[in-house]
């Protein structure tokens, strides 16, 4: 594999200025800038992508066999957040119908997927037991504690859920010989989108063939807390509707709530208590709609 500076001269970059970030180096050359970062992309599916017409990513300037990979620098446009969440999901929506196709699967496919939930939520339900009985325990709460007592019957609501809708997704699917898979971007952030002339996604390391609710699941994870999700859910779901079982396990994914991780700095314990509370109210925001009477596909 050549080094950086092989693949710079192989391509007659001339660099007179570097600046990191992260993973990433920006170089500045007489011919502009570029961003330079380790090559893990995937030639089939990028291959796949521009076989049906999708080519909202920066422009790839060498080969797909080099160690690094140059891309086109997009100098961002200054647009609100809001508007930008709003071109995100409207290009993750065209990325799903692009390259929507069906696979053959057996009833082990489903069953794996039911079991490992299962197992999940089997472990978070005595994951939080132990921890509430141990809370209660104590003659004084510190305020994490507090907040988590007063809402561990939040928890348990949303575990609840959990179990009764995968076993209800089960039925849905447990017979079904074909499922819909679609390129996912499988590292959905705001941060991953830019937006100029055209929109781009970039960061593309981790993509792979799988179901559209992933991406869903991943944006929805990392930026809950900022956006209103009804909004977004319909406005994917107005071009790429989900199917029942798809947004069934949808739901699921998001209303298993996270482990709580116990560290020492009880200001940081007492964030990360209230922001486990927070993804689970605003979840019961988001699914409670499908389930009422007046609710279409419920």
């Amino acid at each position: 594999m050549l080094s950086l500076n092989e693949v710079l001269k192989k391509y007659a970059l001339k660099p007179h200025r570097y600046e990191k970030n992260g993973k990433v180096t920006y170089i500045d050359t007489k011919d502009g800038r570029f961003v330079i970062k380790n090559n893990n992309r995937n030639k089939q599916i990028f291959d796949y992508l521009e076989s049906r017409n999708f080519n909202y990513f920066p422009n790839i300037l060498n080969d797909f066999n080099d160690k690094y990979e140059i891309l086109e620098y997009i100098e961002e446009a200054s647009i609100p957040k809001e508007q930008k969440m709003i071109d995100l999901i409207d290009i993750v929506t065209l990325l799903h119908n692009k390259t929507t196709h069906y696979k053959e699967v057996d009833k082990a496919h489903y069953k794996e997927i039911y079991e490992d939930i299962n197992n999940n939520i089997a472990y978070l339900y005595s994951y939080y037991t132990d921890l509430i009985t141990m809370i209660e325990s104590k003659i004084f709460m510190s305020p994490s504690e507090y907040l988590l007592a007063r809402n561990i019957s939040k928890i348990y609501a949303a575990l609840n859920f959990s179990k009764s809708e995968i076993e209800k997704w089960y039925e849905l699917v447990k017979n079904k010989k074909k499922d819909r898979y679609v390129v996912v971007h499988n590292n959905l952030d705001l941060s991953h989108f830019l937006r100029n002339k055209s929109s781009y996604l970039i960061s593309w390391d981790k993509t792979k063939i799988d179901k559209p609710i992933f991406d869903l699941y991943k944006l929805y994870k990392r930026h809950f807390s900022e956006f209103n999700f009804i909004d977004i859910l319909k406005r994917y779901e107005k071009n790429y509707p989900l199917t029942e079982e798809e947004r069934k396990l949808f739901f699921v994914l998001i209303a298993l709530p996270d482990k709580l991780e116990l560290v020492d700095s009880e200001y940081d314990l007492t964030k990360q208590t209230n922001y486990l509370i927070d993804s689970i109210y605003r979840t019961e925001t988001l699914v409670s709609p499908y389930y009422s009477k007046n609710t279409p596909n419920n």
